[in-house]
């Protein structure tokens, strides 16, 4: 089935003032648990959202059904709902632009695209040998997609194609309960190492030692890019969101052009760096293209898509969610947050006298938006850092300090990046990460244990 060819037709029926975004997945995933497979699940889909405007408003409709009647059905329901909106008065929403040319296919992978089950079942059996051999069990999930995107107005028709593959493995020691993560994201599943994976974990969960508890404070903390790569999204949501930005919700609502981070913290949205899960265009149709947020620790800009670029008086910046714009707002989906001079993890632990090492956030929430204040416990590898070195487990602690704040008190970071993500996807597939380095932070807040 050709995505293009359902958007063609869905647009068509839709009219003149409308917009198909038509998404085809195709994924296959495996779950595992105690070193060996448990579930598997393999998924083809297609998804057509039509969005309609009206006076100003949007109505939307969906539908996995793609013969025309049913088209047609979807049409009139996403019709019906924009007119309902539009008996309320004028709205503001401009209209969709023509869609923009897509690019190569850089973030295609054709031999990802097979599916092979072949693939992830190798990854699984070295994860399985390497967990085994350290006397742990090994926890986690192997998965690989292909996406098809296409979207099309009455006037034109622009597709993508994109793969992206990711594993987690979580290697648990029996009887301590202590466990180790370690996880990789690409667009090609071949080149996620299985058994590497696992080594890495397991050396978190094998440490030697008594896990110890650190009173709450405020300590320095060495992050590793797992837990970068979650403050980062915590961010975008909270400081770059176009639709709060203009509603004056938004975390840098008066602060563009103001010192906002240390020196160092030079952030982007990069959605067409081969490192990245690389996108061509938003749910709007809007071409994606490099956004500087915040350069040498001044605030730059937030994304926008058509919606909230039409309430702050700006051009969308191709960060639609969905078409016509997402009730929660726009959202950079390929930050990249540039590395630095350290060489690695453990240079930067040998600047702590006394901290805390964080391999991973977990539950993580945001608290008030616009201070950036979110609160989060550590997990799967917390360690003590003592002059200069990591050294003892610590027990999972419960952090609660401002993003930007964070980021104001940061004083190196590693040379090294990784794309980091959290491919657990539960809904329809989307992917997509942050690339970083690890981090030190002069100070961070810890308000106790993790419950």
């Amino acid at each position: 089935m050709n995505a293009g060819d359902v958007a063609q037709r869905a647009a068509a029926r839709a009219g003149r003032d409308a917009l198909a975004l038509v998404t085809r997945e195709r994924s296959l995933t495996l779950r595992f648990a105690h070193n060996r497979p448990t579930q598997a699940t393999a998924i083809d889909d297609v998804t057509v959202e039509l969005a309609v405007v009206r006076a100003g408003h949007v109505g939307r409709a969906t539908t996995n059904a793609v013969d025309d009647g049913s088209l047609l059905a979807c049409a009139r329901r996403a019709a019906l709902a924009a007119e309902a909106a539009a008996a309320s008065g004028d709205g503001a929403f401009p209209g969709f632009p023509v869609p923009a040319d897509a690019p190569s296919d850089y973030g295609h992978d054709p031999e990802t695209a097979r599916l092979d089950p072949e693939c992830g079942g190798a990854a699984l059996a070295a994860a399985f040998d390497a967990a085994a051999g350290s006397g742990l069990e090994g926890h986690g999930i192997w998965s690989a997609g292909e996406e098809e995107r296409a979207v099309a107005t009455a006037d034109r028709v622009a597709v993508d194609r994109t793969t992206d593959a990711f594993m987690k493995v979580i290697c648990i020691a029996p009887g301590s309960g202590r466990s180790g993560y370690a996880a990789e994201t690409a667009v090609a599943a071949g080149r996620i190492d299985g058994g590497g994976l696992a080594e890495r974990a397991a050396a978190k969960a094998a440490t030697a030692g008594t896990s110890v508890e650190l009173e709450p404070g405020e300590y320095p903390v060495v992050f590793a890019p797992d837990a970068v790569g979650w403050l980062c999204d915590l961010l975008a949501g909270t400081a770059f969101n176009g639709l709060a930005h203009a509603e004056r919700r938004g975390a840098l609502s008066g602060r563009l052009g103001q010192v906002v981070a240390a020196p160092a913290i030079n952030l982007a949205d990069s959605p067409r760096l081969r490192r990245t899960l690389p996108r061509a265009f938003d749910a709007d149709g809007v071409a994606k293209a490099s956004l500087p947020l915040i350069q040498d620790g001044v605030a730059q800009g937030v994304v926008h898509d058509v919606r909230s670029a039409a309430l702050a008086g700006a051009r969308s910046t191709g960060h639609a969610l969905a078409p016509g714009g997402h009730p929660d707002g726009p959202h950079p989906t390929n930050l990249v947050l540039a590395g630095g001079g350290a060489a690695d993890e453990q240079e930067l632990a040998a600047r702590v006298d006394r901290g805390v090492y964080v391999t991973r956030l977990w539950y993580a929430n945001v608290v008030r938006p616009k201070e950036t204040l979110v609160t989060a416990v550590t997990r799967d590898g917390t360690f003590l850092i003592e002059h200069g070195m990591i050294t003892r487990p610590l027990r999972d602690l419960r952090l609660t300090d401002s993003v930007l704040g964070i980021l104001s008190r940061t004083q190196a970071l590693t040379g090294e990046q990784k794309l980091t993500s959290d491919g657990e996807f539960y809904g329809r597939r989307f992917a997509f990460g942050v690339v970083c380095p690890a981090l030190l932070a002069s100070s961070v807040r810890f308000t106790g244990p993790a419950s």
